[in-house]
């Protein structure tokens, strides 16, 4: 992508800064404006692409490990070179390379099929982890009747599905095609600020997302409304093990009460 800078409106000065800019952010197709030596340009180019390849690979550090070196690098410097963000904050620039995935790079035969989602599941874990919000403190304990109370789900707990099974990818575990079945996680941090997922079952995704529905449901609605989805000829036996799922959900702060 060449950048136009040399605009007739702009005055000399900015000009020279969107030169200086675009040979930075894709120097194969920016020349080195004439009046920098290369020997300093190069200290600018590789200070500001390492700053943002040494980011990406460490909040996406299982896609660095399986990617190969110069198929990293080419898709980080296009990147760079490509996408216009639309925030200065540095810790929001992950989310700003996840849009970069989902939008504007044109897929490579040798793209990890499940890159997308791998990189979506990576990149909760950082933006949980610097979500400006808290747990309210706990009114109940979790042994009290869940059943009776309408649970509501923690801002701080994401419910996600995937067609791949992305907590278990790595450079020995790389799936070509999606399973059958989606994978139901959920990514949560907890009052002592840690972020820990669970691997959830199709029951307990579910109830998660009838809670997520709202409705003031209590425990025990729920899982009577998942019982009759299920046709189960035993409903008590849904709701004995939903209780389960509910005050162990609790215990972990991924639902609250009030």
């Amino acid at each position: 992508m060449t950048t136009t800078y040399n605009a007739a409106d702009r005055p000399d000065f900015i000009s020279k800064q969107y030169a200086f800019t675009a040979h930075i952010r894709d120097p194969k197709n920016n020349p080195r404006p004439g009046d920098v030596e290369e020997r300093r340009m190069k200290i600018y180019r590789e200070l500001f692409y390492n700053n943002v390849e040494d980011f990406m690979a460490n909040t996406y550090p299982v896609l660095r490990k399986i990617i190969p070196d110069d198929h990293w690098h080419n898709m980080i410097r296009d990147y760079f070179a490509k996408h216009l963000s639309h925030t200065p904050l540095f810790p929001e620039m992950p989310r700003e390379f996840l849009k970069y995935l989902e939008h504007e790079r044109t897929p490579q035969p040798e793209d990890p099929v499940f890159m997308l989602e791998l990189a979506h599941y990576e990149w909760v874990e950082l933006a949980l982890s610097i979500l400006d919000e808290e747990i309210s403190p706990p009114t109940r304990d979790p042994e009290d009747d869940m059943l009776q109370c309408v649970p509501t789900i923690s801002q701080l707990a994401w419910p996600l599905s995937y067609h791949f099974p992305v907590h278990k990818i790595s450079p020995d575990f790389q799936p070509t095609v999606a399973d059958e079945d989606l994978t139901y996680l959920v990514v949560y941090r907890d009052r002592n600020h840690e972020v820990n997922f669970i691997e959830a079952n199709p029951v307990t995704a579910r109830l998660l997302q009838l809670i997520s529905d709202g409705g003031n449901k209590t425990g025990r609605e729920l899982l009577e409304q998942i019982a009759i989805e299920l046709n189960h000829s035993h409903p008590e036996m849904v709701i004995n093990r939903g209780l389960e799922i509910l005050i162990d959900l609790k215990k972990r702060d991924v639902i609250l009460v009030g």
